[in-house]
């Protein structure tokens, strides 16, 4: 009877994967255990949008945190990777509202209750997507506890750290200048404004000294629309040019409103003309020096970026239409000098690329120095620790730099801000419950806006686990262990979580060290194309990470992505790679097929050669059986490799882990083992058949180990055809990463010498062109004590060098056609009636006719004084180098003619 259930001829990871997939899912197999007494590795997920699907950045975040997970879970670890979205409030709010213009209806003529419940439905039909492919790619997340940020515990968590940070005064409302997108309309913050270099114009206009219109200021501004706002111009007090101005006022061009010249250091004499318009409500810094001055603030537009009531006849023109017309009419008055090109940082709406309007509005700050002191104190003292160790100093540069936070958005779908007032007595009420009325008596009003989506973000390693309940999970999970992201977000979500989760943790009475929402934060690499462009639909070179999947499978998409992540640099990937690591699938599926046949072919001959019963899939690695060279090798490089891979995981290097395994598998494993096990299964001796197969089987289960957690499909199925697999696990994924076996530094260096010798013959038959069936004699020089080893693995050396006879010897006295000298050995073939004499001799002239040419004419290079003293140096080295090595090429070429004439054939 069978030992293996026959496998397809051909790797179809299409067939396999979605079976493997949702039974990883039924089955509860990836679920962390509250009451395990194992140890505890967490992660939370980065909470991909609702509305999102699956892009390539996201495959590689995935791969890495499970792969990671899945290696801690079979290192002992009870592993909790948690899933879950995020609701993402201006990109669902944008999406449901062109999905609702298609069927003719406006969010505003719906109404706040009516619109929201159109977006929960979209949500429940078309918000999981994500989650869905996830779960077809097979990641190993604990379903169970799958979170959204707009769920009601985690909303509970929202209101708390809301209200205690406004009773601590860490949060503010208070009229600013923010950042605006008039298509959004909405503030954003810093984070979420795009600058991109653009060249502009510098306007240069004359504003006329008030009663004495033949004097005046110039000014030079690129936004000319803002003017009609204007409430001042500042020069500084130490320019000179400006002394008779200070104090006086000036008529506002197209306006004949009067302003102020004031002295300030917004003016600087070094730049433009030392004179600045200030326009409180259109300039963070305008602003600020109207706040100093106590200037009116003037707002010339509003929220959609058209003119309002204030700009007098350009009201209701776009700003930019505006721009246009306020240009053409100070050229009319003759108040404009100079227009001029000027590069300049255009800021756009992250979301939709607007472009941003600084503007003065009512919103909602968080306070955030004091949060960043204890947020700075736990990088610093190695509480959290940064990988790449670089991503530490911008995280500590920006949290020492900080602003405050706008935390209040424009928008209907998100966290409702809970703030209420009452129009009776203006009290504010800032409460935990809603509250029904106000202590005067008078009805209550909500806050109309909501949230910033970053602000429940930043409360996900711990929302999730339950806070502000002391649940179970938050004791048993928290602080997590791990963060793996991207560094585009390290400061919209990374450090906005130290600043919330140590905060809060801390007055939950944690120590500092304990209250930090992860121990070491991963900074992964950025997914480019082929050219390390930065993909985009504009430029047509996204690379679907579905598609690819479909095409090459998930494990060659996964591998090929671990494979390329190395620390620090960005992955520049092509479908050539990936159909690279496709072949290596099928390279592991083929390598099992033909052991699984080889091995049932001879077991079915030699019956009681080994008792299967005995093999453990998942159980530590046995001991090798034997004093067979392969076998000792083997099972000494598989400790190495294990060693390796382990370290590799550590350091999240994940490139190192692929290497490792491709290495081991497709070269060692299956080029080298699979091939010195062919004669030994077919072998009349039972013994040798018996161990041959006991050490192969537990050698190539131990490897689908190491593969499972960057190829968790092909493992998966093939473990599951070992016998008894279903015994020591109920899955792959739930066995134990394979203990190193100890290294056996002797077999290792006699399997060296024998490879070299193999590889030494394979090259020089292929240099000589010699034919693959031809068996060759040989002799083969050491010295003593490798002539042993040599002797030791005759059999072996002569079945994978195509050799029909090899004699170990002390020296070759006499070397000739087919002769090569290597750093341990010295081979001699004897090509005498396998190679084409002639053939050979016209290719040898041919190449030495040519490398002669090139030769002389380096030489004759080389001889000319007056090129020596016009070409660089770099130049004349690199000559002398070529001609060096023609050199060495020529006389290795006339050495093989001579050796050819003295051919006996």
């Amino acid at each position: 009877m069978a030992l293996f259930r026959e496998l397809n001829k051909t790797y179809e990871p299409q067939e396999i994967e979605p079976r493997w997939a949702e039974l990883w899912i039924n089955r509860a197999w990836y679920r962390a255990a509250l009451d395990s007494a194992r140890p505890t590795w967490s992660l939370v997920i980065p909470p991909p949008n609702v509305t999102g699907s699956l892009h390539m950045g996201h495959m590689l975040e995935h791969t890495e945190i499970d792969a990671l997970a899945r290696w801690r879970r079979m290192s002992g670890d009870n592993v909790l990777w948690l899933p879950g979205t995020d609701h993402a409030g201006i990109a669902t709010q944008m999406v449901v509202e062109r999905e609702l213009a298609k069927q003719g209806l406006e969010r505003r003529a719906l109404g706040r209750e009516e619109f929201l419940k159109h977006v929960w439905a979209w949500k429940e039909q078309s918000g999981g997507t994500i989650q869905r492919q996830m779960k077809r790619l097979g990641a190993s997340c604990d379903w169970s506890r799958e979170r959204f940020t707009l769920d009601a515990c985690l909303s509970r968590a929202v209101r708390e750290v809301f209200v205690s940070l406004y009773e601590e005064g860490l949060i503010y409302r208070g009229r600013y200048i923010v950042n605006w997108c008039p298509r959004c309309q909405t503030a954003v913050s810093d984070l979420e404004v795009v600058h991109e270099e653009t060249v502009g114009k510098l306007y240069h206009i004359r504003y006329p000294l008030a009663g004495d219109p033949a004097r005046g200021i110039v000014v030079a501004t690129t936004r000319p629309e803002t003017m009609l706002g204007d409430t001042a111009v500042a020069v500084n007090e130490r320019d000179e040019r400006y002394r008779d101005f200070f104090g006086k006022q000036l008529e506002l061009p197209l306006t004949g409103r009067h302003i102020p010249v004031i002295c300030d250091e917004l003016a600087q004499p070094e730049f433009g003309t030392g004179a600045v318009k200030v326009t409180p409500s259109h300039d963070p810094n305008d602003f600020a020096a109207g706040q100093r001055h106590h200037l009116p603030q003037i707002d010339v537009m509003d929220e959609t970026g058209h003119m309002n009531q204030n700009a007098g006849s350009y009201s209701g023109l776009d700003r930019f239409a505006a721009r246009k017309q306020i240009v053409a009419d100070l050229e009319a008055q003759g108040l404009l000098l100079k227009v001029a090109d000027h590069p300049m940082a255009i800021g756009h709406c992250q979301r939709c690329r607007t472009i941003i309007e600084p503007r003065i509005s009512t919103q909602w700050f968080v306070k955030v120095a004091p949060l960043a002191e204890d947020a700075i104190r736990v990088v610093e003292d190695g509480s959290i620790r940064f990988v790449p160790e670089n991503n530490q100093g911008i995280y500590l540069n920006w949290m020492r730099n900080i602003h405050d936070w706008c935390i209040s958005r424009q928008l209907w779908w998100g966290h409702r801000i809970p703030a209420w007032y009452c129009d009776q007595c203006h009290q504010v009420v800032v409460a935990r419950e809603d509250p029904s009325r106000c202590s005067c008596g008078g009805e209550l009003r909500q806050d109309p806006d909501v949230l910033d989506t970053w602000f429940s973000s930043a409360l996900w390693p711990f929302s999730t686990l339950g806070w502000p309940a002391q649940s179970a999970d938050l004791q048993k999970f928290y602080p997590t262990t791990l963060l793996v992201t991207g560094f585009d977000i390290l400061f919209f979500w990374v450090a906005r979580m130290i600043l919330m989760g140590v905060h809060f943790m801390k007055r939950d009475g944690r120590p500092l060290s304990e209250a930090v929402p992860f121990r070491t934060v991963y900074i992964h690499a950025l997914v480019r194309d082929a050219d390390k462009q930065k993909m985009s639909k504009t430029k047509g070179n996204v690379i679907d990470p579905l598609a690819m999947t479909e095409k090459y499978g998930t494990d060659a998409v996964r591998f090929t992505l671990a494979a390329m992540a190395a620390p620090g640099t960005d992955i520049a990937l092509s479908e050539a790679r990936m159909e690279g690591y496709a072949a290596f699938a099928n390279k592991i599926w083929n390598a099992a097929r033909f052991l699984f046949m080889s091995l049932d072919r001879a077991l079915e001959q030699h019956p009681g050669a080994w008792d299967a019963t005995s093999f453990q899939p998942g159980a530590a690695l046995p001991q090798c059986v034997g004093s067979e060279l392969s076998d000792r090798w083997i099972f000494s490089r598989l400790g190495r490799v294990i060693e390796r891979i382990d370290e590799s995981f550590r350091a999240y290097r994940f490139h190192d882990v692929a290497d490792t395994l491709y290495h081991f598998v497709w070269h060692e494993f299956c080029d080298w083992y699979i091939e010195l096990l062919k004669p030994r299964l077919a072998s009349d001796d039972a013994t040798e058949v018996g161990a041959a197969a006991r050490n192969a089987l537990t050698v190539f289960e131990a490897a689908l180990r190491l593969l499972h957690p960057l190829m968790p499909f092909i493992s998966e199925e093939l473990w599951n055809t070992l016998p008894n697999a279903s015994q020591a696990a109920p899955t792959i994924a739930l066995a134990a990463f394979p203990a190193p076996p100890a290294a056996d530094a002797a077999a290792e260096r006699q399997m060296d010498l024998l490879q070299a010798v193999v590889n030494e013959v394979r090259r020089m038959r292929g240099e000589w062109k010699v034919p693959p069936r031809a068996r060759l004699r040989a002799k083969i020089a050491a010295a003593a004590s490798q002539r042993a080893d040599l002797q030791a693995n005759l059999v072996s050396i002569q079945t994978l060098a195509g050799l029909e006879q090899l004699d170990v010897v002390e020296r070759i006295t006499k070397p000739g056609l087919g002769y090569a000298a290597a750093t341990a050995f010295q081979i001699q073939l004897d090509l005498a009636g396998a190679i084409d004499v002639a053939g050979e001799r016209q290719r040898l002239m041919r190449d030495l006719q040519t490398i002669t040419k090139g030769y002389d004419s380096a030489v004759r290079q080389l001889g000319n004084e007056e090129f020596r003293q016009r070409a660089p140096q770099k130049v004349i080295q690199e000559l002398e180098r070529k001609q060096q090595d023609l050199g060495r090429q020529r006389e290795q070429l006339e050495q093989s003619l001579r050796a050819l004439e003295t051919l006996n054939v």
